[in-house]
């Protein structure tokens, strides 16, 4: 994969799967083009999905509330923004959390109130089919997306479950300036915003071999570049594309097409990468994942 030298993504191992002769298309779910499915006079909520995961974005002026009940799995809650502050309620014990937050929820029943202004990102798998029917793209998901593993999620949490926060504002990574925090259900990438546009000599296209990546635009523009391979039957080849994207949006990148995101905004922009279930590369180098002593990774097969 081509990574810049300096970038310590050069040192992943090089996949070694054999190219697939069918594949699925990305999906670019753009919230700012559409009308929130949930709207109150206080939260504004979107929500798009991918095979495994659904994203719910709010918008917050107040105080919003969402509980679960008899939930699967963990899930997960961001606060984006430093005016948001959080109660969570669940297996017993009330957590609070303010700004920059990772909160991770156990299964079962669970109560979160937040309250200020700012934006909210839930994680969700879609063994939560209440929330999955809501995604804009739900429909693209009738029939399940070629290529993408099985999910299973990851072993259950050192102590066990329970609520647990992570803050989003320490220090990144030297390069690439990855925040990489895992739970049994998901793992995000919580990258550094940049201001101006990405320098274009400095790209980097990669390939998965058996999952999807969520790319979450929270604010600026990018460009996804998104190429699949040319197999013997042309009728599978599918057009590059360069999609032109404002945040908020989801776009949904599918193995194991070659891709990159640019920044081309002249302000800030804003991106961060969501993975369901946590990623084994970046699960297997050494100090990447924050958390990693709370959440143990599966045994190598």
């Amino acid at each position: 994969m081509p990574y810049d030298p300096s970038d310590a993504r050069s040192t992943l191992p090089a996949a070694k799967v054999a190219v697939p002769e069918r594949f699925s298309g990305s999906e670019h779910v753009k919230f700012g083009e559409l009308p929130p499915v949930e709207k109150t006079g206080e939260v504004a909520t979107w929500y798009a999905r991918g095979q495994n995961f659904v994203v719910g974005y709010s918008e917050v002026d107040g105080t919003a509330a969402f509980d679960r009940t008899a939930h699967p799995d963990e899930h997960v809650v961001l606060l984006l923004d430093d005016g948001l502050s959080a109660t969570v309620t669940a297996s017993g014990a009330e957590v609070p959390a303010a700004g920059r937050t990772m909160i991770v929820v156990p299964p079962g029943d669970s109560s979160v109130r937040i309250t200020g202004r700012g934006r909210v990102l839930r994680l969700l798998t879609t063994r939560a089919e209440d929330v999955a029917a809501l995604a804009a793209n739900a429909a693209s998901y009738a029939d399940r997306h070629e290529n993408i593993a099985p999910f299973q999620p990851w072993p259950e949490p050192v102590g066990g479950y329970r609520v647990r926060t992570y803050d989003l504002t320490v220090p990144p990574l030297a390069n690439p300036k990855f925040r990489l925090f895992r739970c049994t259900t998901f793992m995000v990438n919580f990258i550094e915003p940049v201001q101006g546009p990405r320098d274009p000599a400095k790209l980097s296209p990669h390939t998965h071999d058996d999952f999807e990546q969520c790319s979450v635009v929270l604010q600026g523009e990018y460009v996804h570049h998104i190429r699949w391979p040319w197999t013997t039957n042309r009728a599978n080849w599918r057009e590059d594309e360069h999609e032109t994207v404002f945040g908020p949006s989801v776009t949904v990148i599918p193995p194991p097409s070659l891709h990159t995101s640019e920044a081309v905004g002249a302000g800030t922009n804003h991106l961060i990468d969501i993975f369901s279930p946590p990623r084994f590369d970046f699960s297997a180098m050494d100090g990447w994942v924050f958390n990693a002593a709370d959440y143990p990774a599966p045994e190598p097969a």
